[in-house]
């Protein structure tokens, strides 16, 4: 079997009871990562941190959990959740006993939550995996005490290097993304990250590099299989630890959007809905 085959059907596996397993795709530990990659890790937890001082924080969508530990360590509780058990085992496993951190299976556009359970509500990197993100942030809302706020990422699909992954229902523009918010009652906020260094002559060859892996559908489906293309790309990788800390990389700052923002120069969108 070919490496793309491979991928492939590893990328396309289902679990017993039919869901599609996202451990493909998820950024697990012991994955191997290049360093911005890592950066972008650390940046939207640095990011959610500032919000989660002596507040109670739910991260849907937290895949393997990595962060909730490191927002643990300003927040009052954390509770981390998401659809697919296989990703959720290793939080379940890792935070098992920790104080002040939850873990528990549910879909973010359903929260197995009261009214005004949380101060605060994070959705990092899987708002275009959700075929109803409308009911996302109408959820958000909910289960948000007055005063709570939202926190999204997302990779920007304007950028011109933007490369969608498996599984993906749709990608959303800034303007559209903020909409979402709006409609469900938020105030927004948003901001870009990441420039796009293709004025370099490193920057232009990995552009072309990706472009060209783009089109010749050698880009592999899963984390694993997108190892060595990143290598090629990006040089030397580490693993993806099982909690995040401090040194691990440099959180990169954010930029307001304005209506003079060029976005598509970023790689990154994050949104700030606020609840009145």
């Amino acid at each position: 079997m070919s490496l793309l085959l491979a991928e492939k059907k590893r990328a396309g596996k289902e679990t017993c009871s039919g869901s599609v397993d996202y451990t493909g795709v998820t950024e697990l530990p012991g994955n191997l990562a290049h360093r911005e990659q890592l950066s972008i890790l650390m940046t939207r937890y640095h990011w959610a941190a500032q919000y989660a001082r002596d507040r109670e924080v739910l991260e849907a969508a937290c895949g393997a959990g990595q962060g909730l530990g490191y927002l643990r360590r300003t927040a009052r509780r954390v509770v981390g959740g998401d659809i697919d058990p296989n990703n959720l085992a290793y939080a379940e496993k890792y935070y098992r006993g920790r104080a002040g951190i939850e873990v528990q299976q549910f879909d973010a556009q359903q929260m197995p939550f009261d009214d005004g359970s949380f101060d605060l509500v994070l959705l990092f990197e899987a708002i275009y995996y959700l075929p109803h993100p409308e009911r996302f942030f109408a959820e958000a809302y909910r289960v948000l005490r007055p005063q709570g706020q939202v926190l999204v990422s997302s990779v920007n699909c304007q950028w011109p290097g933007f490369n969608p992954s498996p599984y993906s229902v749709r990608y959303y523009p800034a303007e559209e993304l903020a909409d979402l918010a709006q409609q469900a009652g938020f105030e927004v906020q948003m901001w870009v990250g990441f420039p796009d260094r293709a004025d370099s002559l490193r920057g232009r060859i990995i552009r072309a590099l990706r472009r060209a892996a783009a089109a010749l559908r050698l880009i592999p489906k899963t984390m694993r299989g997108k190892a060595w293309l990143k290598r090629l790309f990006y040089g030397p990788l580490e693993p993806v630890p099982p909690e995040l800390h401090e040194g691990l990389a440099q959180p990169e700052p954010l930029t307001p959007i304005t209506p003079s923002t060029p976005i598509s120069l970023y790689k990154m969108l994050y949104l700030l809905g606020q609840k009145e």
